[in-house]
């Protein structure tokens, strides 16, 4: 039997491949967050890829981790997707027309290609591979997101990051980091937030955040430290890993609760494995996900449909890119009841 939330889930949040933006022209809204408790640190559970396709036929799919019924947010990480190696000539590239943001933060990490950002702050920036764009949209903000002429693969993750509810009108930001590979023994952790093996990111959040890209050689172990107040999401892009003793696919994402002071991570394979390390205290809020905004209560949502449709200051205007803005899709008949993280497993 289909899961009805699943699907809704599936149908609010697909969005076009490498970015940071919901294209979905039915989205429904999704409830999701609040807080978990209990001690699940002898645990790691396994949270399976969906593949979510995306535009139209000669577009590529994604493969989605966060959110799902087993678990809707790690930390203050509420969107996942990982996506590639994508053969830009079979499927177009990307061209994301200007679209809204409200409540969160979008995180953009490439392993290949390259993207144009703009957006109404003003930033006209690049998403290059092992650096960051960063950007904030927090009471509002409208961006346009272009593969450029000379990448013929995108590959890479595309995350969002939920403001938490003092800072959810925070004002347009935008940063941009690229942090130098950080050796490790048996492998390099490029660190773009937070705090890992000694390396901090410079890169400003609104909650604690850990995010990493992580290389291991083949047939090493990577022993971290990280803090115990945080859950941690491994998503594996390439390789035949074990995080603590747990065996991950490629496009896998393993979850630990907060209790941990030391991940360990395994390559048994025979070529290096690629990994990204997000993590962060658990959020404790209920957050609404529709479209490409959070909020906290359908109003809000349905506040920021309107302003985005009679195109006030809010959201400020993209300027340079050679096209219309994207349309709000047209909201839905009800909402959805809350919905958290599952009851942890006693270890």
């Amino acid at each position: 039997m289909i899961d009805e939330w699943m699907l809704k889930v599936e149908r609010s949040l697909a969005g076009k491949a490498g970015t940071v933006s919901n294209t979905e022209v039915r989205p429904a809204e999704v409830k999701c967050g609040g807080p978990s408790g209990g001690d699940t640190s002898s645990a790691v559970d396994v949270l399976t890829a969906r593949q979510v396709p995306l535009g139209g036929p000669r577009a590529m799919s994604v493969r989605r981790t966060l959110p799902q019924r087993a678990r809707t947010l790690i930390g203050a990480w509420c969107f996942a997707d990982h996506y590639g190696p994508d053969d830009v000539s079979a499927t177009g590239g990307m061209d994301v027309a200007p679209h809204p943001h409200t409540g969160l933060q979008t995180v953009s990490w490439l392993f290949s290609g390259e993207i144009e950002h703009r957006d109404s702050l003003g930033s006209h920036a690049f998403v290059r591979p092992g650096e960051l764009n960063l950007m904030t949209g927090g009471h509002g903000i409208s961006h346009s997101e272009v593969s450029t002429p000379g990448t013929t693969v995108l590959h890479g993750v595309q995350l969002w990051v939920a403001l938490p509810g003092e800072h959810r009108d925070a004002a347009r930001d935008f940063q941009h980091y690229a942090p130098a590979p950080v050796p490790l023994d048996g492998g390099s952790a490029r660190v773009f937030l937070g705090t890992l093996a000694g390396d901090t990111s410079p890169v400003r959040t609104f909650t604690p955040l850990l995010g990493a890209e992580l290389s291991v050689d083949p047939g090493a172990t990577l022993t971290l430290d990280v803090d115990p107040d945080f859950e941690h999401g491994l998503l594996v892009d390439t390789g035949d890993v074990r995080l603590d003793g747990t065996a991950l696919e490629p496009a896998e994402l393993g979850y630990t609760a907060p209790g941990r002071t030391v991940l360990t991570l395994a390559n048994e394979g025979t070529g290096t494995a690629r990994l990204v390390l997000l993590g962060g205290p658990p959020f404790g809020e209920e957050i609404v996900m529709w479209w490409n905004f959070i909020g906290r209560s359908h109003d809000d949502i349905v506040r920021a449909r309107q302003e985005w449709q009679d195109a006030s200051d809010r959201f400020g205007r993209v300027e340079g890119y050679p096209g219309d803005r994207l349309p709000a899709p047209a909201l839905p008949n009800a909402t959805l009841t809350p919905r958290g993280n599952p009851a942890p497993r006693q270890p």
